[in-house]
């Protein structure tokens, strides 16, 4: 009887892959470290800063879902390090910019590292021949058949789909917690006595809410083939633009507009940007796994 082909979590990693490991958690370091140091040569250590910084520290933790993805070989790690590594930059860029002044030359530092890592990480998730070829293992599920019932990977049920639609519901899935971190800061305008915030603040944060369900409805249906489903989620964005902007104006100024505005803006452009060339794409990619890969192309 043959043994069964190895399959990219069993079989040796290649060294494109090895490597693409050790920049994730060099990745993860330089981005916790840059929030550290960032926090020390602050100007302002208010509440807002908290709440930004503790949202920055948290996507080291996202650096390690990715790492566990890749070293598996799953498909998803692709369109989830594309957003994780777009959004971290946003992250960190946010944080070193002061109110009023240049930024401090170690933030300035800890912001060129992080981005020049990021960039890399993306580089070698698209256009890396091995990564590429490495990242191909679909989830393993619970299958009961005449052998029994055991745990393994299996062929995909549904047909296959455009994979830059697949990384819309990725980019997608940022939008509530990109309009939950500013409601968070804009807790903090409560709690300085401006009273007069609290309806809006509610609303900003039913809003962030709404939107996750609202997301995971388009996504949903448009994954099945629905093209009304589409026209869904361009709404959704759209609606997510018009309530989370206004309000950071609103209630953060100028300066929570560009600080975390940006990073939505930047999330909603990746989202849109997917569905159209969704349209367009010739590859198409197994639809079983929520976050399959856009090809290089």
């Amino acid at each position: 009887m043959p043994a069964p082909a190895a399959t990219p979590a069993t079989a040796g990693r290649p060294p494109a892959v090895r490597a693409l490991t050790g920049l994730l958690v060099a990745t993860a370091v330089a981005t916790a470290a840059a929030d550290l140091l960032n926090w020390g040569y602050a100007r302002e250590q208010g509440f807002g800063l908290a709440v930004r910084s503790g949202w920055a520290l948290l996507r080291c933790l996202g650096f390690l879902i990715l790492i566990w993805h890749v070293r598996r070989g799953r498909a998803g790690a692709r369109p989830f390090g594309l957003i994780l590594s777009v959004t971290t930059v946003f992250a960190v860029a946010r944080l070193i910019v002061p109110r009023t002044g240049a930024p401090t030359w170690p933030g300035v530092v800890g912001f060129a590292l992080v981005a020049a890592l990021c960039t890399t990480v993306v580089w070698l998730l698209y256009r890396s021949p091995q990564v590429q070829a490495f990242l191909v293992r679909n989830p393993a599920r619970l299958v009961v058949d005449r052998r029994g019932i055991s745990w393994r990977q299996v062929a995909p049920r549904r047909p296959p789909l455009a994979a830059w639609l697949l990384t819309s519901r990725v980019a997608a899935f940022t939008y509530s917690p990109l309009m939950l971190v500013p409601c968070l800061v804009a807790v903090g305008t409560i709690i300085d006595g401006r009273l007069a915030a609290v309806p809006a603040v509610v609303l900003w944060f039913a809003a962030g809410i709404a939107a996750s369900y609202a997301v995971l409805l388009a996504t949903f249906f448009a994954l099945r083939g629905r093209r009304w489903a589409r026209g869904l989620l361009v709404v959704v964005t759209l609606l997510v633009l018009l309530i989370d902007l206004p309000l950071c104006w609103l209630l953060l100024g100028v300066d929570g507009l560009v600080r975390d505005g940006g990073p939505l803006v930047a999330a909603a452009c990746v989202a849109l940007y997917a569905l159209w060339r969704a349209d367009r794409a010739d590859p198409v990619v197994p639809a079983s796994h929520p976050t399959a890969v856009p090809s290089g192309r």
